[in-house]
């Protein structure tokens, strides 16, 4: 975990986590606190931790996701619990379904990956404003990684908090592709929402804090091309993370163990039908399992896979 100051005014502080947690970003004013995002459920004590050490003997008086992703939110739980008073908005798109906490409908299950559930009190409506510290932000509706996602943006020291609509170097998969809808449109018109805004400082969903906006939008603009030219690659592109992201939350396991949850995980099913009708789940895992121990993100030894680089 790095906390990223440089560039950023001494109100905002960011927690860069690793790529299995979002980064947290943490505003202080002088009469409210607010925390957007708050990582993966497997670090949801260090948040809390980071989160109390920022903040000592103040409370926490808001929580935000920009997504409900289990990597944005899955420290929700966790923080209610340290602050019982703390207040939390999320997108209105899947809240029906956090109100009735649907762990399928959220794609928790469909992912399989975890995230204890949570409560919200309020709706973070693209179009409006809200005040975050001693700061009045726009919530902007960011549509492409996620359908329900927003993106803040701070007009008089122009920043913004991207989300996973644009790191430094690309951006989130496009989930909704993978479910058989057409998002790489709404991604393009994401950037160029994110290109009107003209933003000097960019505080990702993960990686660093980055200001050479025109060049990050111009190599995400070249990997969305690339996508809308060959699905496919996407697709397994969006599979490997899976396999990556499941790797940073267990680190190892016996390969024929992660073999069988990948094998059991919905989304794998989901996207060879989409794009590998004619692949047997096995040996099609097998290959993308074999891709990543290639470029160095795991290793097999001895039956047993382990996360790397």
């Amino acid at each position: 975990m790095k906390q990223q100051l440089s560039a950023l005014p001494s109100d905002i502080t960011v927690f860069e986590r690793g790529w299995l947690s979002s980064n947290n970003i943490l505003l202080r004013g002088a009469q409210a606190t607010a925390l957007i995002d708050s990582g993966y459920a497997t670090h949801a004590a260090q948040t809390a931790a980071l989160v109390r050490a920022a903040l000592g003997e103040r409370p926490l008086d808001l929580l935000l996701n920009t997504h409900l992703h289990s990597d944005h939110c899955g420290g929700n739980a966790a923080l209610q619990a340290a602050y019982p008073a703390v207040h939390t908005l999320i997108p209105p798109g899947h809240a029906p379904h956090v109100s009735a906490w649907d762990p399928v409908a959220l794609t928790y299950t469909p992912t399989g990956q975890s995230c204890p559930q949570f409560r919200f009190e309020a709706l973070l409506l693209p179009g409006t404003e809200i005040r975050l510290g001693e700061r009045t932000w726009q919530v902007h509706a960011a549509p492409g990684h996620d359908t329900h996602s927003v993106i803040l943006f701070e007009p008089a020291a122009r920043i913004l908090v991207s989300a996973d609509a644009l790191w430094e170097r690309g951006f989130g998969v496009v989930f909704p592709e993978l479910e058989g809808d057409d998002a790489f449109d709404e991604l393009g018109e994401t950037l160029d929402l994110i290109e009107s805004l003209a933003p000097a400082i960019v505080i990702p969903g993960h990686g660093k804090v980055f200001t050479d906006v025109g060049a990050a939008l111009a190599f995400a603009r070249e990997r969305l091309h690339g996508f809308r030219a060959n699905p496919a690659k996407h697709t397994r592109h969006a599979a490997k993370v899976l396999l990556k992201f499941k790797l940073l939350e267990l680190q190892s396991l016996p390969l024929a163990d992660f073999l069988a949850w990948a094998q059991a995980t919905p989304y794998f099913r989901l996207m060879a039908r989409q794009h590998f009708p004619d692949a047997e789940s096995g040996p099609w895992i097998e290959a993308l399992m074999a891709e990543l121990v290639r470029s160095g993100a795991a290793t097999i030894d001895d039956g047993v896979i382990c996360n790397a680089g």
